[in-house]
């Protein structure tokens, strides 16, 4: 279909970050086709309804995709845009990842009341988060700080530290960076020391898997390099079967003509971080998640750590 005739309507959350991510892409599909129309429906999730509930207690790895997918396969919807990172490893029969655009910064920022550094915070400082793979990690930087659950929109949980409930919070940069609020950042943690979420940073569209209009005006869009590195995340995660259940992390990077790939799989409290990377061809990015996660569960004696 001419892109002149068609209409996209676009499902999303309706968080600023979530809208302030859908508006890139409609500002990139407008300047691609001028004569495109565009409609966005505001879609509330089982993640945004149970705000007061710890990520592993909602029950579901889908909590912030589950109702925007549902919209794609009932036909309300034509293009789905997420946070990558909140995606499912396996996605509904009917639907695709169809375009991975380019990644923005995939760390974790440190934002500090007191300005200082996650190293240099005060003894027993209060941390905020709810994501258990950064509760392991920070605990086994600084045993002495106290992790403290944080839910809510990021202008909710900014809102939270500077309420004095928090000594710090963690988030990912690219929603600060998104929303324009890089000068909130008082540390970017490093990837040795805080390693990413799978897909961090990254946005995913998603189609119906015969929608092929919507999927060839979406071409453009995509990154390959991004593709290739999230591939390689999503395999390990599926390999897994993990979601925000359990304390994992991966981060991929593509070096010429390699996948380098480092993931880790922490007891919930932190007391034990394993750490490991694999290296290959980008041919075989799916092949690599997948070794890498075995090796992992190895070192865990076979099985998910609980505790």
């Amino acid at each position: 279909m001419d892109s002149s005739t068609k209409c996209i309507r676009i499902g999303t959350r309706g968080s600023l970050l979530a809208r302030t991510q859908t508006d890139l892409i409609v500002t990139a599909l407008q300047d691609l086709y001028p004569n495109l129309t565009l409609q966005i429906t505001i879609l509330k999730t089982s993640g945004d309804i149970h705000q007061d509930v710890p990520f592993n207690q909602v029950g579901t790895k889908g909590m912030f995709v589950k109702e925007i997918e549902q919209a794609l396969l009932s036909g309300e919807i034509d293009l789905g845009v997420h946070s990558l990172k909140d995606m499912p490893s396996e996605l509904p029969e009917g639907l695709q990842l169809t375009c991975t655009p380019e990644r923005e910064d995939p760390r974790d920022a440190l934002v500090s009341a007191c300005g200082l550094p996650l190293a240099m915070l005060p003894l027993h400082a209060v941390v905020g988060t709810s994501s258990l793979r950064r509760k392991a990690q920070i605990r086994a930087f600084r045993p002495d700080i106290e992790v403290k659950d944080l839910r809510g929109n990021l202008d909710t949980r900014l809102r939270k530290l500077t309420e004095g409930d928090y000594t710090a919070i963690v988030l990912a940069s690219a929603g600060l960076h998104r929303l324009g609020l890089r000068q909130k950042i008082t540390e970017y943690l490093p990837v040795n020391l805080c390693l990413p979420a799978v897909g961090q940073g990254a946005l995913a569209l998603e189609t119906r898997t015969d929608d092929l209009s919507t999927i060839s005006l979406l071409a453009p869009l995509h990154h390959l390099e991004t593709a290739l590195a999230v591939n390689a995340e999503r395999a390990f995660l599926r390999r897994l079967e993990g979601g925000c259940s359990v304390p994992a992390g991966a981060y991929a990077q593509i070096v010429g003509q390699e996948i380098y790939i480092t993931g880790i799989l922490a007891n919930i409290d932190g007391s034990i971080v394993r750490k490991a990377q694999e290296k290959g061809s980008i041919h075989d990015s799916e092949s690599l998640g997948i070794r890498l996660a075995e090796r992992l569960l190895e070192m865990a004696g076979g099985s998910l750590p609980k505790g």
